[in-house]
């Protein structure tokens, strides 16, 4: 009697441990609650060094963001994206399509802070990943546990950054790519639904404006007066910025509502909605905010996963700009 009572209460531990998070994740060596023992407060310190920084300036939720994507599609969740460029090596963040982004004083003083408190316990890899969902939420989007436990990789090369895709695929060149590394075509737009915050330089989208093709000076999937909306941008020269959407700060779904309208700044973007295997989801998204929510964060958890590093195979840097 005394062991099957035993065994009853390792049952219902287990089941607790699975409803609040302890298991998910430990498949992969991540747990939700992976810092609960070595540094409880982990979540607290990186949560207020985005909310200081986001209410003093709303468009670095977007860096944030934009800056885990950019991490997780080069060689895993490393935090290879923060690392500093040497004499003898160049590395992923002076990348030309890296050099726009923003954030990473924000990943320092979280990191400094977090080094007062509990040193060389949590990876820039995860203050990455938890400043980019804090980000999301400040910014108005949904709030979700991610699990936790990457360690920071060795290596960050700018020829890496050829992985990252370029604003000038098309529909299906874009599922192609995304399903290589284990999303569906619903998945990559929800995650396209993060340009719902933040802006596209003129240099990533002028090539829509003239020279498109033999027949027209103009990208045809493109509503004639947001052309000239474009136009006007990049009068003002490569760097010009255009907000994705009329809510730049927002995370909401007035990204899919433009391009709905054919108000999608880059070609990556508009094509979305003429893809066959893509409409649907904008035109699901556009009317169902809740829907897009889910499956955002969805989708954010399994790019979160994407080849992370686990113990020797990685580290846990000091400095986040610095290999140890």
């Amino acid at each position: 009697m005394a062991t099957l009572n035993l065994l009853f209460g390792v049952i219902i531990l287990i089941k607790y441990m699975i409803v609040n998070g302890w298991v998910y994740g430990m498949a992969n060596g991540l747990s939700p609650n992976y810092y609960i023992m070595a540094c409880p407060i982990a979540d607290i310190i990186i949560r207020n060094a985005v909310n200081t920084a986001v209410q003093s300036d709303p468009t670095l939720a977007a860096g944030l963001l934009r800056m885990h994507f950019h991490d997780c599609f080069v060689e895993g969740c490393d935090g290879s994206v923060l690392i500093d460029s040497t004499k003898s090596n160049t590395a992923e963040k002076d990348s030309p399509a890296n050099l726009s982004l923003r954030g990473y004083e924000i990943i320092d003083a979280a990191k400094q802070a977090l080094e007062r408190q509990c040193p060389g316990v949590v990876s820039c890899a995860d203050i990455l990943a938890m400043a980019a969902r804090d980000a999301v939420f400040f910014a108005g989007g949904p709030f979700y546990e991610i699990p936790k436990g990457r360690r920071d990789g060795r290596r960050s090369k700018i020829e890496d950054t050829i992985n990252l895709p370029p604003p000038t695929l098309n529909s299906s060149e874009l599922i192609r790519m995304f399903g290589q590394r284990g999303f569906t075509a619903q998945d990559m737009v929800a995650l396209s639904g993060a340009h719902t915050l933040g802006v596209a330089r003129c240099s990533s989208f002028k090539s829509r404006l003239s020279n498109f093709d033999s027949t027209s000076d103009v990208d045809p999937s493109i509503d004639t007066q947001f052309a000239k909306t474009l136009s006007k941008t990049c009068s003002a020269g490569d760097n010009a910025e255009q907000p994705f959407d009329s809510s730049r700060n927002r995370f909401d779904t007035a990204y899919f509502n433009a391009l709905q309208t054919r108000a999608g700044v880059l070609f990556s973007d508009q094509t979305l909605f003429d893809g066959a295997a893509t409409r649907g989801f904008v035109n699901a998204y556009s009317f169902n905010p809740a829907m897009f929510f889910m499956d955002f964060q969805r989708a954010m958890l399994k790019m979160g996963q994407l080849d992370v590093k686990e113990g020797s195979k990685g580290e846990v840097r000091s400095n986040c700009r610095l290999i140890n």
